[in-house]
């Protein structure tokens, strides 16, 4: 038997207090926009829950769909049945009896929201796992550790049926706690920020820094790989491809090679603060893990972030590399960030970089590059956008 609606839970934390409305509208728009291809679709809308019915369509392929949409906490797939007892009973031995192939054992645990109907829980609990117990042979009860929980979830106008409860992908809905600018390359890190802040409930823009003709082709591509795997989880993603090769260039050319990625970081983060406050974004989301690569030593980090006025958020900060792999692999980025492309930093990468620069100096040095701020400007003037979907 297949199933006939997914019962969609919104997690406990996007429905407390008076933005419960804003966040279930958040969900139900994507949702609505994600399933659109979809047209036998009905959605219904329910306190913390929706209810997605089929009519025909792929339980499969509309799971997949909805998997990745944050802020739901859960989902199952179930039947539908009459407000009547008689009716509970029957379909709830077809459902079993569609998906048990040898004798187990089983539970049944009723929830009644609805309070008009005329047997409580633990009634109806009763007639419907004695009727499936005497349908089926072989099958058992045991209700501390049954194979199999059968659950009956009463309705006001409607009684849902169903085994399975699937963990989602939790965390707020996308924009539920505003927009930041992710800085995107072409690492196992950053994709995973980007996730981390989308989960959080953060509408994300990507910024992405090249170095054609220095980097080929194939490492942007890669890097719109890595943007179209986020827009699974977020509908879309905006990219903002950023020439960073001029300004890399001359910044080598300035004779501080162990300051060069400090330098660098620095001209980033400030031409990624311009756009955001274009794009009305209130952050910048980046990769770094604390003591990875010698800029992103607590030292460096101060340097390096040391003018900036909007919130850096680092999903990461405290992160190993093992976990940080493990979560890539999860999302489906690891297999794309390991292609082997360079990206901009890592091409410029000095053999001794400073992991202590001292921010006077780098400051001084900066006051001296009478062409750096005008360069900078160009380069976000001369931003190449993509949409991914």
């Amino acid at each position: 038997m297949k199933p006939e609606v997914i019962i969609v839970r919104l997690g406990d934390l996007t429905l407390k207090g008076k933005n419960r409305y804003i966040f279930e509208k958040k969900i139900h728009i994507q949702i609505q926009k994600l399933l659109a291809p979809y047209e036998k679709i009905n959605i219904k809308t329910e306190f913390a829950r929706f209810y997605i019915e089929l009519n025909g369509e792929s339980y499969n392929e509309v799971i997949e769909v909805i998997k990745p949409i944050f802020g739901i906490s859960s989902f199952s797939p179930a039947i539908s049945a009459e407000i009547d007892l008689k009716a509970m009973q029957t379909r709830a031995l077809e459902w079993m009896q569609s998906i048990i192939s040898k004798p187990q054992t089983f539970k049944v645990s009723v929830k009644r929201a609805n309070k008009e109907f005329l047997y409580d829980s633990l009634q109806v609990s009763y007639w419907v796992g004695g009727y499936i117990l005497n349908a089926v042979e072989g099958l058992k009860v045991d209700v501390k550790r049954p194979d199999l929980e059968l659950r009956v979830d009463i309705r006001q106008h409607v009684a849902y049926i169903f085994t399975e409860v699937v963990e989602g992908a939790g965390g707020f809905p996308i924009g539920s706690n505003g927009k930041a600018i992710l800085m995107l390359s072409g690492g196992i890190d950053s994709p995973v920020a980007g996730w981390m802040a989308m989960r959080q409930g953060l509408e994300i823009e990507a910024i992405h820094f090249h170095s054609i003709p220095y980097t080929s082709e194939r490492a942007k591509m890669k890097v719109i790989e890595l943007g179209e795997r986020l827009a699974l989880y977020g509908g879309r993603l905006k990219v903002h491809f950023i020439s960073f090769a001029e300004i890399q260039t001359r910044l080598q050319n300035e004779g501080q090679p162990n300051l060069l990625i400090t330098l660098m970081r620095r001209s980033m983060l400030r031409i990624t603060e311009k756009l955001a406050q274009q794009q009305n974004a209130l952050g910048i989301v980046t990769g770094e893990s604390l003591g990875q690569v010698a800029s992103q030593t607590l030292s460096s980090l101060h340097t390096i972030g040391h003018e900036i006025k909007l919130p850096i958020l680092r999903p990461l900060i405290m992160s190993d590399k093992s976990t940080i792999i493990q979560k890539a692999e999860q999302i489906g980025t690891f297999d794309i960030s390991i292609q082997p492309y360079e990206d901009c930093c890592t091409l410029f990468i000095p053999k001794t970089p400073s992991t202590n620069p001292n921010l006077k100096v780098v400051q001084r040095l900066e006051r001296k590059m009478l062409w750096l701020l005008e360069f900078e400007d160009k380069a976000l003037q001369e931003d190449e956008q993509m949409v991914l979907q």
